[in-house]
């Protein structure tokens, strides 16, 4: 059975167009981020820091997690726990009931992404306004992101200047990144 990511991959790669030009930007990126790291002699050692690091945490997440809790609460933060998205979302929703509030400003997380939090809130009622800027274009475009770090890599700057001519009255055929940032 398909995954709701591998049926819009295959939808993605139909055109072909789009999908050279992706692959084209991804190797740029890459490209870019290889020159970084080049210009750092222990780049490799920060690699090994950075993979050790993650093993630990991943085989020690239960005790982290707890001393988390214990740590933030000391600090006067409030930390919930859910077992799903359902209860997750649940508990979004009654903190918000709580403020009574109507809006949520939020920025990009995986974990309200995976747990289909702003469909879930809009379905309540209440107003998410993404404040990461290619998480906006994607909310803008009732799109979902495609990427972690750049969730909307797979827009081309002249679908997003289109896009802003209509919900924000931009400049009518300017799609220059620095201008639709400013915008």
């Amino acid at each position: 059975m398909s995954t709701k990511h591998s049926k819009a991959a295959a939808r993605f790669i139909k055109n072909r167009k789009q999908e050279a030009w992706h692959d084209e930007t991804l190797w740029m990126v890459r490209a870019k981020r290889d020159k970084m790291s080049h210009s750092l002699p222990e780049w490799e050692r920060l690699r090994e820091l950075a993979c050790d690091i993650k093993l630990y945490s991943n085989s020690h997440l239960d005790t982290l997690l707890e001393e988390f809790e214990k740590n933030a609460t000391a600090n006067g933060a409030i930390v919930h726990w859910a077992k799903d998205a359902a209860e997750h979302n649940a508990i979004v929703d009654e903190i918000l009931q709580q403020h009574k509030a109507h809006t949520l400003i939020k920025s990009k997380s995986m974990l309200t992404e995976e747990c289909g939090m702003n469909d879930y809130l809009f379905g309540k009622g209440y107003d998410i306004i993404e404040s990461d800027l290619g998480e906006r274009i994607l909310q803008w475009m009732k799109l979902h992101p495609s990427h972690i770090v750049m969730p909307a890599i797979h827009i081309k700057r002249q679908e997003v200047g289109e896009m802003m001519e209509r919900v924000l009255d931009t400049e009518k055929g300017n799609s220059d990144p620095t201008y639709l940032t400013h915008a």
